[in-house]
């Protein structure tokens, strides 16, 4: 038998098969009424008679489920799948607007997979959440009580229609809905709503800032955003419309509902990471650092030099802390401090807090909350998503205690960065500033028609002039954008990490060359998995004459020409 379906106040739900019959019945059409109503009539005979559904897997000569036709005055540009066989995008050129679109195609529906999609939306809900001995969110629960629906609406599809369904309860049930195909992009970074009624944008890897066809109307969004701070574990309402979040795929939100702090109505901002964090082997590859950077940040990590990396927004500040992180000692403690959750590290010892707001009761915990709590738990690191207010004083009294700290903030050079950190709201004394070590500036730029991210500088911070009472600073390295290269200069920080070791000149140029020469032999074996590095890294902390002999013995037998 067929489920019965009722709203809230326990009243039966008209399909739109019966609302079409009583319109049609208001609007005097008896013939068409009539003939409505037999066909509901044979369906209903159908649905009482049952049906067996033969789920098969999908024929891939059938494939795409979705049509597409490029608009008048465009140009198509660009065709790829975000989710097989199911959903792709088109990126056209509109000749008129002069500027690029990116469309979303998802499976097509006729009017009646409209029909029954709404209607198995709702019969759905309850066996998914009452089912026993199942995980509503896995897929095999889905397909078995959609077979089991069909089968009792009397009801056998094509594969093609079933898929389609499936599809579409899958989109919505488990997925972003209507988002859904954006966040399986991985050319995406980041995705816009702006409002009631408007396009969203994204911004893409190869098409920069682009219109999409995907358009929330008011309702629809008002429950999206709802839905994306439930999906985060969160709370979001009119009266606390602001919420910035990390969704369970790890994309960073910032939510706005309704109209009051967004006067062109409820908004979202995603900002999508890589499944898989950037090692600093991937960084070299794209230019962002060089390998004699590389090693050179490897040995300060080593020796426990406390770092910060600034630059503009999505200028790949947390990306690169991120990725100079799997430099960090096997065994050595690590603790992390963030208001979103966006680091992900490969180590054995890492302890990783978040700040809450208060919901309901207790209290918030800030970042300065946990950085007082962090010194309790004695870490070697400490690594702090970002210093904006009174935590970062309590950063740099970790520094003067001997623990090595790296953080990012919002600047665009060095002098910035020193004189964000002495003035409001931060209010560093400059005594402290001097316990930091390094700044690593990024820049977001474009080369030769193409956007590229790129370390700026590479500082070292110095003591206070006794004469001017300044804080001392050098360039390490430096980018020259003419020639897209790193110029190297004399460092202090070097003949520091010498005198620490007992080294002499010669034993300094050894380890870093040694590096050097490690992480040049990763790239080009394209070592990028963050696990396999991180693994290598602690085999050179192990034993690194062995390693580098290993190393020399697999170059050679390159040189010879014969394969590994």
């Amino acid at each position: 038998m067929q489920r019965d379906t009722a709203n809230d106040a326990g009243q039966p739900i008209e399909t739109p098969s019966e609302r079409g019959i009583f319109r049609l019945l208001r609007d005097g059409d008896f013939d068409a009424a009539a003939a409505e109503t037999e066909r509901l009539l044979r369906r209903t005979a159908e649905m009482l008679r049952g049906s067996q559904v033969d789920v098969r897997p999908l024929n891939p000569d059938d494939t795409p489920l979705g049509s597409f036709e490029v608009p008048d005055n465009h140009e198509e540009i660009d065709r790829y799948w975000v989710n097989a066989p199911f959903a792709y995008v088109v990126i056209t050129y509109d000749t008129d607007a002069t500027a690029h679109e990116y469309h979303v195609v998802e499976p097509d529906l006729d009017a009646f997979e409209v029909e029954l999609l709404q209607r198995v939306r709702t019969d759905i809900r309850d066996p998914l959440l009452y089912r026993q001995n199942a995980d509503p969110t896995q897929e095999s629960a889905l397909i078995s009580e959609l077979t089991t629906l069909l089968e009792q609406y009397g009801l056998e599809l094509d594969m093609n229609s079933f898929y389609t369904l499936l599809y579409y309860l899958r989109r919505d049930f488990h997925g972003y809905g209507r988002l859904d195909p954006l966040m399986h992009d991985p050319h995406i970074e980041d995705i816009s709503c702006d409002g009631y009624d408007l396009p969203l944008f994204v911004y893409h890897d190869d098409y920069t800032d682009i219109v999409t066809s995907v358009i929330f109307e008011k309702e629809e969004l008002d429950n999206f955003v709802i839905r994306l701070a439930q999906r985060s574990g969160r709370h979001i309402s009119v009266g606390d419309p602001v919420l910035g979040t990390t969704l369970p795929n790890g994309a960073r939100a910032e939510l706005a509902l309704g109209e009051e702090v967004t006067p062109r109505g409820s908004a979202f901002t995603i900002r999508m990471y890589a499944e898989e964090p950037f090692t600093p082997i991937d960084l070299v590859e794209y230019g962002t650092f060089s390998i004699e950077q590389m090693a050179y940040l490897w040995l300060c990590i080593e020796n426990n030099k406390s770092l910060i990396f600034a630059g503009g927004t999505a200028s790949g500040k947390t990306t690169s802390m991120n990725a100079v992180s799997m430099f960090v000692p096997p065994r050595s403690k690590v603790l992390s401090i963030e208001d979103t959750r966006e680091l992900a590290l490969y180590h054995d010892n890492w302890l990783s807090s978040v700040t809450r707001d208060r919901i309901h009761e207790g209290t918030d915990i800030t970042m300065y909350d946990l950085l007082r709590s962090a010194l309790r738990h004695r870490p070697e690191y400490i690594i702090v998503g970002e210093v904006r207010g009174n935590e970062a004083v309590t950063l740099f009294q970790a520094m003067n205690t001997g623990h090595t700290t790296f953080s990012t903030m919002h600047a665009d050079s060095i002098e910035t960065v020193i004189n964000r950190l002495e003035n409001e709201p931060i209010n560093v004394p400059r005594a402290m500033v001097q316990s930091l070590d390094l700044l690593c500036v990024q820049t977001l730029t474009r080369l030769d028609g193409e956007r590229v991210r790129r370390s700026k500088a590479i500082g070292e911070i110095g003591t206070i002039d006794q004469r001017t009472g300044e804080l001392d600073y050098s360039a390490a390295f430096s980018w020259d954008p003419e020639n897209d290269s790193f110029d190297q200069s004399d460092s202090s920080l070097l003949d520091q990490i010498q005198r620490e070791n007992g080294w002499s000149r010669t034993e300094l140029r050894r380890e870093l060359r040694q590096r050097e020469r490690f992480l040049q032999y990763l790239l080009d074996k394209d070592v990028s998995d963050y696990r396999r590095f991180t693994a290598l890294i602690n085999e050179y902390y192990a034993d690194s004459d062995a390693v580098m002999k290993r190393v020399e013995a697999d170059e050679d037998v390159s040189d010879a020409g014969v394969g590994l």
